[in-house]
């Protein structure tokens, strides 16, 4: 008997060990070949975990949190199609030219309420070209405000109204008494007040541009344009009501669900659950905006925006598919594993969230796959909120969209991935934002809960 048990022992580890290889090699083969390829991967090492054994099911994939992605992108999409982000980015550009030598500090509070708005880090795109030229009016090494500003446009997501991960936590917070209002009451402040300290430590990395070698080799060989300042685009006539739709789409949404919401409950039973009324809700404004705009639909396809929403959707679909079917084949071991140790060191769990988002790429994925096997371990909701903003570690491997895009935009070579992969901008002042927000949560969460 104790020769088969060793036997059996044996066999599961070995393919426990497999399955992670299969789990990992997955997620690090997306993030090799980059893009949308991080979710046709993910695709990949399901199909694979499936031919071993591990059993796969349509109920793993999010399709919550990818419908509310696809119709809040939608809504933007229209937005920027009838000249709404343009009308938006000259706001900012106008915030952040008041005083350039601040950039560091204007522009993480520009990106950072952008996504707060539009619940979708993607909105930082179209401010990262302003945010160079600004900082070299200013004389100001670029990577210190982009750095910053790519990682309070990644936190914002824990504290927007309308991102699928906030939609997708109060989803799961309210049985234990947690409001969706409660939780952004927590969300919003922490991750806002977090940014000050990470810009003050951002402004201190780097040689000065006058002292980096790499940006005096490009300027003496002609690759750093001067800032000479950029052509305002032309904004469109509905561009103002394109926004001014948008933003009365979000305060519906949370209008809404207040009123449905189990603390408030003036609306009981209702006919429009939460998750379809924001898929809804958004969806409406997006065809507001192109009638009022009278903008042509299919241009919509082809904006920045939609093609980026659209693959972070599949993104989202791959590799949450592939992370919460690996979970599910063993959430007993893993609460046996782990419960014992998060309850006795609760802020563990934001150290789990912190890694796992490495891999997962989503905020909402990573929620959608660990918190809710963490609130059955029995961690407290207190401890879950407060370790939220954990779930925005999407900059320690650096093949996250919108920092790619800020190494590209830099043209002073100040924002530069090293030869050792981690040894980049973005690391340090994206682990000092997690863990003031984190510390935050704990300290806002107490009073608020």
């Amino acid at each position: 008997m104790g020769v088969l048990e060793h036997s059996y022992r044996k066999t599961v580890n070995v393919l426990l060990l497999a399955r992670l290889i299969i789990l990992f090699g997955a997620i690090v083969l997306g993030a090799r070949m980059g893009s949308v390829a991080i979710g046709f991967a993910g695709g990949l090492g399901v199909l694979v975990l499936g031919l071993t054994g591990v059993p796969v099911s349509a109920d793993a994939i999010p399709f919550d949190v990818i419908g509310i992605i696809m119709c809040v992108i939608a809504a933007i999409a229209a937005m920027q199609l009838a000249g709404g982000m343009d009308y938006l980015v000259q706001l900012a550009e106008r915030f952040l030219r008041r005083n350039p030598k601040r950039v560091t500090l204007y522009a993480p509070i520009v990106t950072w309420l952008m996504t707060v708005l539009a619940g979708t880090g993607h909105t930082a795109f179209s401010t990262l070209p302003v945010i160079v030229e600004v900082a070299k009016e200013g004389r100001v090494r670029p990577s210190r405000p982009l750095s910053v500003a790519v990682i309070a446009s990644q936190m914002a997501i824990v504290a927007s109204p309308i991102s699928a991960a906030v939609v997708f936590m109060a989803s799961i917070l309210e049985p234990l008494g947690v409001g969706y209002l409660q939780l952004l009451a927590v969300m919003l402040p922490a991750t806002f007040l977090a940014i000050f300290p990470t810009a003050w430590v951002a402004n201190r990395m780097g040689k000065e541009l006058d002292d980096d070698f790499v940006y005096q080799q490009r300027l003496r060989d002609g690759l750093v344009a001067p800032p000479n300042g950029r052509e305002a685009a032309v904004v469109k006539q509905g561009a103002k009501t394109s926004v001014a739709i948008f933003l009365i789409a979000i305060v519906l949404v949370m209008v809404y669900a207040t009123l449905i919401s189990d603390q408030i409950g003036l609306i009981q039973d209702p006919a429009i659950p939460r998750n379809e009324a924001i898929m809804a809700i958004m969806l409406a404004a997006a065809a507001v905006i192109l009638l009022t705009s009278r903008s042509q639909a299919a241009e919509v396809l082809n904006t920045q925006v939609f093609k980026s929403g659209m693959s972070a959707s599949v993104c989202v679909l791959g590799v949450a598919w592939l992370g919460t079917t690996f979970i599910n084949h063993y959430l007993e071991d893993i609460q046996s594993i782990a419960g014992d140790v998060l309850q006795a060191q609760p802020w563990l769990l934001a150290v789990v969230l912190f890694f796992a988002a490495c891999l997962l790429y989503s905020q909402a994925a990573t929620a959608k796959a660990l918190m809710p096997a963490a609130l059955a371990i029995g961690v407290s909701p207190l401890t879950a909120v407060a370790a939220f903003p954990a779930v925005s570690a999407l900059f320690v491997l650096p093949t996250y969209p919108t920092l790619l895009a800020a190494v590209e935009m830099d043209d002073t070579g100040s924002t530069r991935i090293g030869k050792y992969v981690f040894d980049h901008p973005f690391l340090i002042p994206g682990v000092i934002c997690i863990a003031i927000a984190v510390a935050l949560g704990y300290a806002i969460g107490a009073a608020v809960l």
